[in-house]
């Protein structure tokens, strides 16, 4: 995350050491031959082959956005709490049960409503998570199992929110990882999300080392989902982005939006309340053609932002993220 706190090494250390544990488990899983929350290559295309069902509901699927209308922006803005179960240092999302956390989310959520500009909540899933162990796969990464992703998805319905489900590829590439969640992505109210930190080298390892990947990467999701919105009719799909270093996306104004989809370059980083917004302007003025999204983090931040001095950005963010 930014360098520009006087303790960014150890609040980096917290995020090392949950890396450490779900390498600690995905390790013994091997051993035990089986990856946690993964299964086999049978059985995640066993999920797949569910097609619609991996909704987690019998009800059919809505035509619309979560709360209606089929265009995000400038419709909407969404609010998110971002994490993953296994551990509570990996975000907002990840504390309490899925339906505890949903609550938390629409209490965060409320300040940002206007009339003019609906909020959409959203809860940000790390679907796939960085680890500290090579795993099974070799390539430092565990992923969610589908009926964990499910009651997250119910737990987005019950209150209306989208569900985006965020992928930490470790040494492995983003692609495969956006095709096995497609029976998720042809939802109408599942989005995807990018977190290029946690995508390293063939010799590197997560959370030693800040990862990157290229504009042309990014390109490559949007079109996939654009395909799958046009193929299945759906409301736009939200796209993030995360990033907080210059060089954190190769290439950056090469990023282009594709139709029915709606990129958002989101500033990931943490520090004083100064040096986030100055970020947040760069980004805007470097990828004028992505839509903005700013992130807070409960525990890192110098001082955690209010939602009213979120609104007096300029431009407003159109995403806003807690971890």
């Amino acid at each position: 995350m930014m360098r520009t706190m006087a303790s960014p090494a150890l609040i980096r250390q917290r995020r090392i050491v949950a890396v450490s544990v779900l390498g600690a488990i995905a390790a013994a899983a091997v051993i035990g031959g089986a990856v946690v929350g993964s299964g086999g290559d049978d059985a995640r295309s066993a999920e797949s082959a569910g097609g619609s069902q991996a909704s987690g509901s019998d009800r059919p699927a809505p035509t619309q956005l979560p709360g209606g209308g089929r265009r995000l922006f400038p419709d909407r803005r969404v609010v998110a709490f971002y994490g993953n179960p296994r551990d509570e240092e990996l975000g907002a999302l990840g504390i309490g049960t899925p339906t505890q956390a949903a609550r938390k989310l629409l209490k965060q959520a409320r300040p940002y409503d206007r009339k003019s500009r609906p909020v959409l909540p959203a809860m940000e899933l790390i679907s796939t998570v960085a680890t500290a162990a090579p795993g099974r796969s070799g390539d430092y990464r565990d992923r969610l199992s589908f009926p964990a992703i499910r009651r997250y998805h119910a737990a987005a319905r019950r209150i209306h929110a989208l569900l985006v489900l965020d992928i930490q590829p470790g040494r492995g590439q983003f692609g495969p990882e956006i095709e096995r969640l497609k029976p998720f992505l042809e939802q109408p109210d599942v989005g995807l999300a990018l977190d290029p930190e946690w995508h390293v080298g063939p010799d590197q390892l997560p959370g030693k080392v800040i990862g990157s990947t290229d504009a042309d990467v990014v390109n490559a999701a949007a079109a996939y989902l654009s395909k799958i919105v046009h193929d299945r009719n759906l409301p736009e799909k939200l796209l993030i982005v995360h990033r907080f270093t210059d060089n954190m996306v190769a290439r950056a104004a090469r990023l282009r939006q594709a139709r029915g989809v709606q990129t958002v370059v989101n500033v990931d980083g943490f520090g004083s309340n100064s040096v986030k917004i100055a970020k947040y302007k760069s980004f805007v003025a470097t990828t004028p053609r992505m839509r903005r999204g700013f992130k807070l983090f409960y525990k890192e931040d110098v001082r955690t932002m209010s939602p009213g001095a979120v609104m007096t950005m300029s431009p407003r963010p159109d995403v806003v993220v807690y971890e």
